[in-house]
């Protein structure tokens, strides 16, 4: 993102990140855009925009759920969101597809979310979830812990095999540039206080058994980091 004083001042900002918003991406664009109207919305490709949160804090409130958003209903299943929406695509294209909406009219996303309190968390893709040990754990909940360093600018949470457990976590995390960031000790310093955030912040099963710092991530085309098997 490039500084351009010009458009600090913008009264509103609408910028496609096409990820989960967590509270550090929230919190960076507030600082960058100190005098904007920040917002974030949840939408899919199958059923298009689900609904909008303007409070500025990650997530959704739980309130939402089960009443009607204009023409959209959302309702919750094993865990993963689904959404009823007039914008819901007919079908999949191909003889084999899938069915995409059940008897009822929602979509399933994939989405996984969790309650906390009063307000509703993305943990991630169902189908992106790593199995360390019989233990469940979404790449994107450690990413979003990791992020919330101030000299992190993102991360990447992938498995590596293991005899043991069957695979354990790491994470490749790409720094801010800063005076110290290309600094041998610096670095040091700053993983063992990546992990140290992790193991305060997460289960044991969760906390990368690596950090590896890196000067780039692999990003897809449409702005998604390329999750590799």
């Amino acid at each position: 993102m490039q500084r351009d004083k010009n458009y600090r001042d913008l009264g509103e900002v609408d910028i496609a990140i096409r990820r989960i918003a967590d509270q550090s991406i929230l919190d960076s664009l507030r600082a960058f855009y100190p005098h904007a109207s920040i917002s974030h919305a949840f939408a899919s490709t199958e059923a298009g925009v689900a609904f909008e949160v303007t409070d500025g804090f990650e997530g959704f409130p739980a309130d939402i759920v089960g009443r009607s958003t204009g023409d959209v209903v959302l309702k919750m299943e094993g865990g993963s969101l689904r959404v009823r929406s007039p914008g819901t695509a007919k079908g999949y294209v191909g003889q084999n597809a899938t069915i995409l909406a059940d008897d009822e009219g929602f979509v399933d996303t994939g989405d996984m979310v969790e309650r906390r309190g009063d307000r509703y968390y993305f943990l991630g893709r169902r189908g992106g979830i790593i199995n360390v040990g019989g233990l469940k754990v979404h790449p994107e909940e450690v990413e979003a812990v990791i992020n919330r360093h101030p000299a992190v600018r993102m991360s990447s949470v992938r498995a590596r095999r293991n005899p043991i457990t069957g695979s354990i976590i790491v994470a490749d995390v790409v720094l801010k540039v800063g005076p110290d960031s290309s600094n041998a000790s610096f670095q040091t310093r700053l993983k063992k206080e990546l992990l140290q955030v992790c193991r305060e912040a997460l289960s044991p099963h969760k906390v990368p058994a690596s950090i590896r710092l890196v000067a780039d991530l692999d990003v897809g085309a449409a702005g998604k980091l390329a999750r590799h098997a």
